[in-house]
């Protein structure tokens, strides 16, 4: 503990004098005047006052005496660790631990595996904020509250492009009521902020860290889509997410999503901004119906790829996606967007894409939408009919005894292989050891034939699955023929041997 001891950094004008007449004539001694030293003893009351200040920030307790000096510009007011204690108050009842099973097949088979991680309930009827991640492909998932209260959880939906995801716990009739945080305002942060970040590092079930915001706008390659994320160097661990950042007037405004563990602390969370129109379209949908558009944008001032447009307005046109709306609609590489539905709309930097990208994304879809576009210095309109985006992910399915497993080709999930083929399934795991392993099949082959029968979908293949293991005694081997970096082979599954039961 420091102590700031009174009376050494105070002047014979404010303190008397225990050294009588000496005191007094120290200006005359030296030459000086006193106003000079009334001079100095301002200057010095201000150093005292800021290291005042910054000792209660920092916990160092000040001694009675030297509390006037505080007192008078209102600093006493304000208890640093108060604040800290109040805000932690009002958020941490409501922060949830979440254990799920859940069910995963990128090892080749299915297999149920233990996750854990955290939420924040937001609301009386039990609403819950968690990350995409955290519950995705949950069977079970269940919660647990700071009193020691545990309940089952339902999945009120997910969106992955921006990794949030809505629970409600189910709360039998009668239970005395739930703990809620409130949602602030993420904007209203700026870089130096105090932040405080809750959740379950490490399975641990609870626990806070305190730390500044870094950054209040971090854009994130390939992970920025929708939203800019909320940096902080509050220590964030495996387990963290899906819990909640907070301010220090205790309301939540991010939710913890990813978290650098080498190099420092340094964690990210998604801004309440985003949280809030998420979980509405959650509510209403069970999703977030995003349309789709097919356009590639590129800012103004491309800082990364040294590239800088003579304009001060738009947005440009790096590519369009094949077969997509943008390219039905007449957009070209280097277009520069000036109006969306005759609204004006700019990205100087890649931190404005996420705005303008979620703004496309929330155009009706099925309604042509007017563009204005600065084409060879030449300003026309394209008309832009959006379509829905659908699932981003395909769904999966376990064959036992081929070992292996298939998902569906996906557009955004999978682009590599739905350059080769729109419609259809890959091998999306492969047990080692199988019987796949063993026949050469490896992972991301697209499945085109088995046996004489063309596939395109997961239940295709399920239904030649079943008959193959119902006619094992008679025939235990078939063909597959299947696409692998775009050259077509074929190999024989041999299923008569039983890994699962050796």
């Amino acid at each position: 503990m420091i102590h700031l001891r009174p009376g050494g950094d105070q002047f014979p004008e404010d303190v008397p004098s225990r050294r009588g007449p000496a005191r007094e004539n120290v200006s005359e001694t030296f030459g000086m005047e006193k106003v000079f030293c009334r001079d100095v003893a301002w200057r010095l009351r201000v150093v005292a006052l800021w290291g005042l200040i910054l000792a209660t920030c920092c916990g160092v307790v000040v001694w009675p005496a030297a509390r006037p000096l505080l007192a008078q510009s209102g600093v006493e007011k304000l208890d640093f660790r108060k604040v800290v204690k109040d805000a932690k108050d009002k958020v941490f009842p409501a922060v949830v631990f979440i254990k799920c099973i859940k069910e995963s097949h990128a090892e080749g088979k299915k297999i149920s595996q233990e996750m854990a991680g955290s939420g924040v309930i937001i609301s009386a009827t039990g609403e819950v904020l968690t990350n995409h991640h955290v519950v995705d492909k949950a069977a079970q998932v269940r919660c647990l509250l700071t009193d020691g209260r545990a309940y089952e959880a339902t999945v009120l939906g997910t969106d992955k492009d921006t990794d949030l995801g809505l629970l409600r716990l189910k709360v039998p009739p009668g239970a005395k009521p739930l703990p809620f945080a409130a949602l602030g305002d993420s904007t209203a942060l700026r870089e130096g902020d105090f932040v405080m970040a809750m959740g379950a590092p490490w399975g641990l079930a609870r626990s806070v860290s305190m730390g500044i915001v870094s950054c209040t706008n971090r854009f994130l390659p390939d992970r920025s889509e929708y939203s800019l994320w909320l940096q902080t160097d509050a220590s964030i661990s495996p387990g963290n997410s899906g819990g909640p950042l907070l301010n220090t007037s205790g309301e939540v405004v991010g939710i913890t999503a990813l978290g650098v563990m080498s190099g420092g602390d340094m964690g990210f969370s998604i801004p309440s901004e985003t949280v809030r129109m998420i979980a509405s379209q959650i509510r209403d949908h069970g999703q977030v119906n995003w349309s789709w558009t097919g356009l590639k944008l590129q800012p103004l001032r491309d800082f990364n790829k040294n590239i800088y447009f003579d304009a001060t307005d738009g947005v440009m046109v790096a590519g369009t996606d094949p077969e997509s709306p943008a390219r039905r609609a007449g957009l070209m590489p280097r277009d520069r967007i000036t109006r969306i539905g005759g609204e004006p709309v700019t990205a100087m930097s890649e931190e404005d894409l996420p705005a303008v990208r979620r703004r496309l994304g929330f155009l009706p879809k099925g309604k042509p939408v007017a563009l204005a576009v600065v084409r060879n210095g030449g300003t026309l309109t394209l008309k832009m009919t959006p379509r829905e985006k659908g699932k981003v992910e395909g769904e999966e399915l376990d064959c036992p005894r081929w070992d292996f497993t298939i998902k569906a080709i996906n557009r955004f999930d999978n682009p590599e292989l739905y350059f080769h083929r729109k419609k259809g399934v890959f091998v999306y795991g492969v047990r080692y050891p199988g019987n796949a392993t063993q026949s050469g099949l490896t992972k991301g082959d697209i499945l085109i034939k088995i046996g004489e029968k063309s596939v395109t979908t997961l239940d295709d293949v399920k239904t030649i699955h079943k008959k193959a293991l119902e006619n094992i005694k008679i025939k235990h081997r078939i063909v597959m023929t299947v696409l692998r970096n775009g050259l077509m082979r074929q190999v024989v599954l041999d299923f008569k041997r039983d890994f699962e039961k050796e």
